[in-house]
């Protein structure tokens, strides 16, 4: 009798511990120490931004704030919690997913992965004649996210849906180099089944909708809005942590930035009832 009572208990141990190491992986990697993502300051956007996509800054300074939005070729600047807003047109209508601003040079990202150029002063103007449109760098595919560094001059890009990847496997990305023109160097792949090891089973396909530079880690932030999560990689785009997005904060998530203090913003895309915002989230 006692030797069963024994066995039963070194059984039920062992449970409990099996059950702990198969949490999801995501209760285990979550990053809580850096961001709050419950409790974000608001900047509900102008009727124009509702469906804002992109979202930077130029040279890290949050005083200012540069967005595209879906549906026009034009460059929004406004201030946190100002309601009044600029633009400067550079091209006709198009579904227009992402922006950067690096080396004094503003860079939009269109979906068909088409790259238009044009001097940062021109944003002092309502339009500007020195667009500067660039195809033909990215293979044909669908892209959502981009990333400017100032530091070095590269731009990133990640695929959100192209031919040459395999489903629930890998995610390519290229990089470009911004000097008198725009010209692709070099690329890089995320592996996914290395971000469901973290993250846990994902429902959907696991397809980016912006990516930002942690100034303070140099960490990767890439955001997916279908899966409703951030994930965190490192420096070699090895996935280490993720940020899940739950609740009402995150209607459609579709951009994300750094300012130079490495606190964290995303913008989210507006509905029928509800306005575009930008949420900050302070660095703790």
């Amino acid at each position: 009798m006692i030797g069963q009572k024994i066995n039963l208990l070194v059984f039920l141990i062992t449970f409990m511990l099996l059950g702990m190491g198969c949490n999801s992986a995501g209760e285990q990697n979550v990053l809580t120490k850096e961001y709050d993502l419950t409790k974000p300051e608001v900047f509900n956007m102008p009727e124009t931004l509702k469906e804002i996509s992109g979202v930077t800054f130029n040279k890290g300074k949050s005083d200012v704030f540069y967005a595209v939005q879906d549906e026009e070729g034009k460059v929004f600047h406004l201030t946190w919690k100002s309601q009044a807003h600029k633009y400067t047109a550079f091209a006709g209508k198009g579904d227009f997913e992402d922006i950067a601003i690096l080396k004094d040079q503003v860079v939009v990202l269109k979906s068909n992965g088409s790259l238009f150029s044009f001097p940062f002063t021109e944003t002092q103007l309502t339009q500007t004649t020195k667009t500067k449109e660039h195809r033909g760098l990215l293979p044909k595919g669908e892209y959502e996210g981009m990333f400017g560094d100032e530091a070095s001059g590269k731009i990133y890009v990640l695929c959100k849906n192209c031919a040459g990847d395999i489903p629930d496997k890998s995610v390519s990305g290229y990089v470009l180099d911004l000097g008198s023109s725009i010209q692709k160097s070099g690329g890089f792949v995320l592996n996914v089944d290395a971000i469901k090891a973290i993250a846990g089973k994902m429902k959907k396909r696991f397809q980016p909708s912006a990516l930002a530079k942690n100034p303070v880690t140099g960490d990767w932030f890439i955001l997916s809005s279908m899966n409703k999560l951030i994930v965190v990689t490192d420096k070699n785009w090895k996935p280490k942590q993720f940020y899940p997005l739950a609740g009402n904060n995150f209607k459609q998530p579709e951009g994300i930035a750094f300012d130079k203090l490495g606190n964290l913003f995303i913008s989210n895309e507006g509905d029928e009832t509800t306005s575009g915002n930008i949420l900050k989230f302070k660095r703790l």
